[in-house]
């Protein structure tokens, strides 16, 4: 299978086309490469604003399945705590977990994108329990600070640390 770049479509022949203004496709030469560039951190696109920039996200992820040993969910959160230094604390029982921790992402598609990852990708590593995510809830850090002084949301994540439900 023949991978095309995004923007590009692949032509019977082998030649990558691509689009002119009015979204026809052109057709160019087997071989003819468009030249990538990168943006250097910190760099701006023209017409971004100091906004898009990076920002904190409240994540808190809930987790669940087959009833696994106290201890071991216990000790599995901890090394993900340790193995993720971002992360506020958890709460868990034999059979869920929730995880809650500051992330910074340029937006909320970023945010969970991290988010939705990170049990599968610890997984291994920290042994935990082959549970599937169940709930995932990413709001902004403007939202959480709202929700707490209007007196609801979740409270702030004190004591940090991994502790039993």
């Amino acid at each position: 299978m023949r991978r095309v770049r995004p923007g590009a479509a692949a032509s019977r022949d082998g030649a990558a086309a691509s689009r002119d203004g009015s979204g026809n496709a052109v057709a160019k030469p087997a071989g003819e490469e468009r030249t990538l560039t990168s943006v250097a951190a910190g760099d701006r696109f023209e017409g971004e604003k100091p906004a898009d920039l990076p920002r904190l996200w409240h994540v808190t992820l809930s987790v669940s399945g087959e009833e696994a040993p106290l201890k071991e969910v216990r000790r599995a959160l901890q090394q993900l705590a340790h193995d993720h230094p971002f992360l506020l604390t958890s709460r868990y029982a034999n059979d869920h977990a929730e995880i809650r921790y500051w992330e910074e992402a340029r937006d909320l598609h970023d945010a969970a994108a991290v988010a939705l990852r990170l049990w599968g990708e610890h997984r291994q590593t920290a042994g935990l329990p082959p549970w599937e995510i169940v709930g995932l809830e990413v709001i902004d850090r403007e939202t959480y600070h709202q929700r707490l002084a209007e007196g609801y949301g979740p409270p702030p994540a004190t004591p940090v640390g991994v502790h039993p439900f």
